[in-house]
């Protein structure tokens, strides 16, 4: 008789979980990023390489950090960590 799959330890599924999620928000940060040098680039002739460089790391990186934080946000409230940190005790409610 084959044996069930166990059940994964829920940090390491949480994060198995989140680098799944950043690896396409990073795919999508450099698209982003990628299209913003392009529109910089076609807006001036005589635009410097390092204004580039700057407009992709800016641009990439604040994208990546802040879907990088949404998915925190959003992996911490369907965890459930949230709803212990709201529960009142009975004694605190009188």
């Amino acid at each position: 008789m084959p044996k069930p799959d166990p059940v994964p330890h829920a940090p390491y599924a949480t994060m198995r979980r989140f680098w799944r999620i950043f690896r396409l928000l990073a795919l999508l940060s450099i698209a982003i990023a990628a299209l913003a040098v392009v529109i910089v680039a076609r807006g001036d002739e005589g635009t410097h390489v390092h204004m580039l460089i700057a407009t992709a790391l800016g641009v990439g990186l604040a994208v990546l950090l802040g879907t990088a934080l949404m998915t925190l946000s959003f992996l911490s409230s369907s965890s459930g960590h949230d709803e212990d940190a709201t529960l009142r005790k009975e004694s605190d409610q009188e």
